[in-house]
């Protein structure tokens, strides 16, 4: 099966990205591991045709809002995110309008079609320094409360909550974290902002996916908890071989993350089946709010 996928990899000039919580499988198939909108951006670097995104719907979407000329497949279109599908355009407008027009930042978590409501787009990694960046003190944030939350607790801004979350990552609580210190003491505990605050307040650091593989690579500590979706010990565990990790909780499992199979991406190759379309007049827009994001 491998071997297929490569092949016809290599006559479609193609190109296979894997977010960090793909199956290992996926990840050892691919060609670019790492972080959504990271992935996204590499692709747009590159001169293959067709971008394979094993990740889920809204990862998709942002390769094609920032690659047009590319095709993008989904190789499973079952792959979606609960939290993404918290927000829609006509729910946002009506809060805008509510709210006085205040700016509006959407975390990449989200679809094109809210990307092009918003004024501006954030990642985990980046939201405080786009939230700073926003000349305004007041601004409502999508769909994320707890990254929201996050960012209020770095900025002086006032930041409108909705009431959008990630069911894993909202699913960890205090207790979890305490008992996987308990079972592992000396590790570090590394939360995602996903994370709701009190979780965070427990946290050694906090950091993105790509910015926890980072933070454990440079740190002189050899074991560490991660507060995050537990796909992610497969690759954090091969680029640093020589330290432990943990998975604070193994509640912490998104399926819709494990859709994708190997069965999958030879199929979406060999037919281009789950190509992903975004409208011109949507991906437009959005374009300019992920481009605003990536300029800061």
């Amino acid at each position: 099966m491998k071997e297929r996928i490569k092949q016809l990899v290599k006559e479609k000039n193609a190109i296979i990205l894997a977010h960090n919580y793909q199956p290992p499988e996926i990840q050892d198939i691919a060609d670019l591991c790492g972080d959504s909108l990271e992935l996204s951006i590499k692709a747009s670097k590159t001169d293959a045709d067709i971008i394979v995104f094993c990740g889920v719907h809204f990862m998709a979407e942002t390769a094609v809002i920032l690659c047009p000329e590319k095709t993008v497949l989904l190789p499973n279109l079952d792959a979606g995110c609960p939290m993404a599908n918290m927000v829609n355009p006509m729910a946002l407008n009506e809060k805008k309008i509510q709210l006085g027009n205040i700016p509006v930042i959407t975390y990449v978590n989200s679809s094109a079609a809210v990307k092009a409501a918003s004024d501006i787009c954030c990642t985990s990694a980046n939201v405080i320094d786009v939230v700073n960046s926003i000349d305004a003190k007041e601004i409502l944030m999508t769909p994320d409360k707890n990254l929201a939350q996050y960012a209020a607790a770095n900025t002086s801004k006032k930041i409108h909550l909705w009431d959008g979350y990630c069911p894993f990552h909202n699913t960890l609580t205090p207790k979890d974290v305490i008992q996987a210190k308990k079972d592992h003491p000396g590790a570090l505990f590394i939360a995602h902002p996903e994370c709701p605050p009190d979780i965070l307040s427990l946290s050694d650091s906090i950091q993105s996916t790509s910015g926890m593989i980072k933070f454990a690579g440079n740190s002189d500590h050899s074991s560490f908890i991660l507060g995050t979706e537990t796909g992610l010990l497969y690759p954090i565990s091969k680029a640093c071989p020589e330290k432990k990790f943990y998975a604070a909780s193994k509640k912490m499992y998104c399926p819709d993350m494990k859709k994708i199979t190997l069965e999958n991406i030879k199929d979406s190759l060999e037919n281009l089946n789950g190509k992903i379309i975004v409208p011109e007049e949507i991906r437009k827009d959005a374009l300019g709010a992920v481009k605003k994001m990536i300029d800061l």
